[in-house]
């Protein structure tokens, strides 16, 4: 029977396929297609998991002490019993046999189907087995030592792309992923995945998990609250990026209409694709900077390819996730960021430090745990409490910029005692890298623009920096006290809030009274429905993830600021901008 779940629409396009449930708790299981000729082997890693699994409950019967209670005693024969179940061993056989799924993908993927079966009986006794089962399989799991991302593929793993997948003949339909939440972390995996597209049941329009999928212009749903109950294991499932709604067990005239709407999308964007190597100058001749954000130094040649004229934002936070306490040391963030040089090209790229807490946790494992962690201690202020790790990070980016056009972004400023410190700590890593004799080039100095204070005291931050970036996802969030990542209260983010435009209004206005770059790299940069508005308010740099370019740009050759800048005053001073926008 066809149903939707309505989530939030974070990445425009349409994605059609079977869905791939993830659970919570198994998270670190690896997705990926095997060939014919590994059957064999991925069977034979299940046995052997199955086995020591087996063996490790035998040992601890054999071992059970005297007073242990009698229920211990026969849990452990129930998990022999699972084991055993023909339903789970012969169901992962056909998963791997017939599907070409990896060990640990069948494995899960048979549970969840039985975990089903436990689900709908009426038996209470019964229904609690399963959560047996799934210590059971989780044991195994453990055994087998998947990877550490759902949807990566281990580096022994032939690599395959969307398109190879869909040519090859074992595999004919494209997957969908359905989870609970995915980290960043989780996310950045995803690029080397065999997914079409994602749902997750919690997160906000603005939270990384939605950033990074725009980045990767991946069709996707969060906040879609208990999809990951109501939709089952290989269901046909079409995840409309654009409504945000999910379609589970689709009609066949659903299904066309969708796969024409795919087409149709497919076209729009060869046509944008004619523009990347047009320049962005608006009708009236004003030349805009189009920069991109990336996450990864990998990244930069999407943005190359994309038509961006440098790195707007280079989020090094992401260097530092899924490390497990192992922060990376000079030398490899220095490496890493030679990388990201070199792939633009001779294009500038504008590094900013590390920004973690809140909704982007050094540890995988999810949110922070402080009581309030988007006002607790993040961004410039965990930079400013470790000045050793602060100084590495300087360090590296110090010397990569002796190989190319460097500015450092500094997050979340609200003082000015900040700023001083901010300042000091860089003056301290030239003279350490002096003091070796290493070189280093030279870099501009800039701040984030996301907390009102900043706003505020944007004449005052001039006087320091050498440009400014407008970081609207956190401005919004903190103007308006709107947790970004909370789907409860995603219906009050809001980017034309009166409040939040003026603030970004009197930053543009006093960067270009004072002679320097202001630009914006929040998601507002690359919302089409804001182009005008920014232009018109006198923004002339936008940085934005590469999948956005284009589009921005085609607003952009069809502007006229002489028009528009008395049109953005109007918007600015009425009580409903929202309204002004669309009229």
């Amino acid at each position: 029977m066809t149903f939707s779940v309505h989530g939030l629409a974070v990445a425009r396009g349409i994605a059609i396929g079977r869905a791939v449930l993830v659970a919570s708790s198994r998270v670190d299981v690896a997705h990926y297609f095997i060939q014919p000729e590994q059957v064999a082997a991925e069977i034979e890693r299940v046995r052997q998991g199955r086995n020591a699994v087996a063996e490790e409950l035998q040992r601890l019967q054999a071992d059970m002490p005297h007073d242990a209670p009698p229920e211990l005693a026969a849990l452990l024969d129930v998990h022999l019993m699972l084991l055993q179940d023909e339903m789970l061993t012969g169901g992962v056989k056909h998963w791997i046999s017939e599907r070409l799924y990896n060990a640990e993908w069948a494995l899960t993927t048979q549970f969840e189907l039985i975990a089903r079966q436990f689900d709908e009986m009426e038996d209470d006794y019964l229904r609690e087995r399963k959560a047996d089962l799934e210590q059971v399989v989780e044991r195994i799991l453990r055994y087998m030592k998947g990877v550490a991302s759902p949807v990566a593929p281990p580096a022994s793993s032939p690599r395959k792309t969307q398109q190879d997948l869909l040519l090859d003949d074992t595999v004919d339909v494209p997957l969908v992923l359905v989870a609970h939440d995915l980290s960043p972390a989780d996310m950045l995996q995803f690029k080397q995945s065999v997914f079409a597209g994602f749902v997750t049941d919690v997160g906000g329009k603005t939270s990384h998990t939605a950033i990074v999928a725009r980045s990767m212009d991946i069709p996707a749903v969060v906040g879609a609250r208990a999809a990951s109950q109501l939709v089952r294991q290989d269901d046909w499932v079409i995840i409309d990026g654009d409504a945000g709604v999910v379609i589970v067990d689709p009609s066949p005239i659903i299904l066309a209409e969708y796969g024409f709407r795919q087409r149709q999308v497919a076209l729009e964007r060869e046509r944008l694709a004619r523009l990347r190597h047009t320049p962005a100058i608006t009708i009236d001749g004003h030349k805009i900077e189009l920069l991109a954000n990336i996450e990864q130094p990998g990244d930069a040649a999407a943005a190359v390819r994309a038509g961006a004229v440098g790195v707007g934002l280079f989020r090094s936070e992401f260097l530092f996730m899924g490390k497990n306490g192992n922060l990376p040391g000079e030398d490899e963030q220095y490496r890493a960021y030679c990388e990201a040089i070199d792939g633009m090209q001779g294009l500038p790229v504008t590094i900013r430090t590390i920004d973690v807490g809140a909704d982007k946790p050094l540890d995988k494992g999810g949110k922070d745990t402080h009581l309030n962690p988007a006002l607790g201690l993040r961004a410039i202020r965990w930079s400013l409490a470790d000045p050793s790790m602060f100084r590495n990070q300087l360090r590296a980016v110090l010397r990569a910029a002796a190989y190319g056009q460097v500015k450092l972004l500094f997050p979340m400023l609200a003082h000015r005692h900040e700023i001083e410190q901010t300042l000091a700590q860089v003056e301290l890593a030239r003279a350490e890298l002096d003091a070796r004799g290493v070189p280093y080039g030279p870099v501009q100095l800039g701040a984030m623009i996301e907390v009102p204070a900043a706003a505020l005291m944007v004449r005052s931050f001039l006087h320091y920096f050498d440009f400014l970036s407008i970081g609207t996802n956190d401005l919004i969030q903190y103007t308006l006290a709107i947790d970004r990542a909370d789907e409860a209260v995603a219906h009050l983010y809001d980017p034309l809030h009166p409040a939040v435009l003026r603030l970004v209004a009197d930053v543009i206005a006093e960067g270009e009274r004072q002679g320097k770059s202001v630009c914006v790299c929040g998601e507002t940069a690359g919302d089409v429905t804001m182009t005008r508005l920014l232009l018109g308010l006198g923004l002339r740099s936008f940085s934005m993830h590469p999948a956005q370019i284009l589009a921005v740009k085609q607003e952009i050759l069809r502007a006229d600021t002489r028009k528009l800048a008395p049109w953005a005053q109007q918007v600015l001073a009425g009580d409903e901008p929202a309204a002004l926008l669309v009229s």
